[in-house]
């Protein structure tokens, strides 16, 4: 008898250790929407899981650094109802925040402009910064965009030039999203610049088909996985939690690669051989910096900041560079012409893009638009 209770208490201290260590990667409790204490920054999620290896998450490791950094108390706030969160939801999301002491609110995505419109006139006193959005006619909003379709081009240009002609790109936002746009026509552009030089055609298959939500889901796995039998050899996967249908896709394929967004998600599989990346933790360090050096009406009331590589904002990471064929040194030399303006992608982009007429008319790259 004494036996048994002895392996049942180590089984319990087992199972709690293995609890205790799952949890360490999550955010702290005092950091979340269940969180009680008041918090002077909050952040409110776009779509998707906060740690979501994308924009969320990099807009939340931006805030977190600075507050932990200056002692100041934080939370974020997912809003209800997850990828089907409706205005109402968001609206919700900033007044419980506001309400918990909230002085600046940052909130990540595009789909957040009606909440924002809301809660901006309701509470003239507290300041929000629009990530991905623009100006709104509001001295309490400020607005930090990005060039994405440098850091798009970048990412095609060097697919190409590190030896890929079939390449894919699967976009969150159903069309909609001009941050995923630019990345895609961009990705295209880059694509076409190299095929030039080397004297190659290159095959792009490109959808918005199973991205509205930016969620992971197993119609968008079987899509990708079809590309990839089908000959595909590396896919951008630009929206969040999609790159996790993306990444069970290339699972099935021993050679099939990944391109990733927004923040460097090497680290989540050597399937990636690159990210096309922008400063959304620097960023918005650097705003909430601002307000709080008291620059709020002088620098940022009412205005969109437009980043890009001149201001280190977009490009591909290079502490984790694993491409061959294509050196870092060619990559700083083709960023910094990209930062001097002297190569400059275009970002004109339908409203809505989901269909592919406005891809058509290059010369070494064929869409194929599904």
């Amino acid at each position: 008898m004494k036996k048994k209770l002895i392996i049942i208490a180590l089984i319990l201290a087992l199972a709690f250790s293995m609890f205790a260590c799952a949890k360490k990667d999550e955010p702290k409790q005092e950091e979340g929407q269940a969180g009680t204490d008041d918090a002077k920054i909050a952040v409110v999620t776009d779509v998707g899981q906060l740690m979501d290896k994308g924009f969320n998450q990099g807009t939340y490791e931006g805030a977190k650094a600075y507050a932990d950094a200056n002692g100041i108390s934080m939370k974020y706030y997912q809003p209800a109802n997850g990828s089907d969160a409706t205005d109402n939801d968001r609206i919700d999301a900033m007044k419980q925040a506001i309400e918990n002491g909230a002085e600046v609110i940052v909130t990540p995505g595009f789909l957040q402009a009606t909440a924002l419109e809301a809660v901006a006139k309701e509470y003239p006193d507290v300041k929000f910064v629009f990530v991905d959005g623009w100006a709104m006619g509001f001295q309490n909003i400020t607005a930090i965009v990005y060039k994405e379709q440098e850091s798009g081009y970048l990412a095609g240009y060097a697919a190409v030039k590190e030896g890929y002609t079939k390449l894919g790109f699967t976009g969150g936002g159903g069309g909609g999203n001009p941050a995923v746009n630019r990345f895609g026509y961009g990705f295209v552009q880059g694509a076409e610049a190299a095929a030039k030089e080397l004297g190659v055609d290159v095959e792009i298959k490109y959808s918005y088909k199973y991205g509205e939500t930016f969620s992971a889901s197993t119609e968008l796995q079987t899509q990708i996985a079809g590309w990839y039998a089908d000959g595909t050899e590396v896919v951008f996967s630009c929206g969040g939690s999609m790159f996790q249908s993306v990444l069970s896709a290339a699972a099935e394929y021993e050679d099939a690669k990944i391109i990733g967004v927004d923040v460097d998600q090497s680290g989540e599989s050597s399937k990636v051989i690159t990210s096309a990346v922008k400063g959304l933790s620097a960023s918005v360090e650097q705003v909430l910096g601002q307000f709080y050096d008291g620059k709020w009406d002088a620098e940022l009331a009412d205005k969109a900041q437009n980043l890009g590589a001149a201001e280190n904002a977009t490009g591909l990471p290079e502490d984790t560079w694993s491409m061959k064929n294509f050196t870092v040194d060619q990559y700083k030399e083709l960023l910094a012409k990209v930062a001097k303006g002297e190569v400059t992608p275009d970002a004109t982009v339908p409203e809505n893009a989901n269909n592919g007429d406005w891809l058509n008319g290059f010369e070494k790259v064929k869409v194929i638009f599904e």
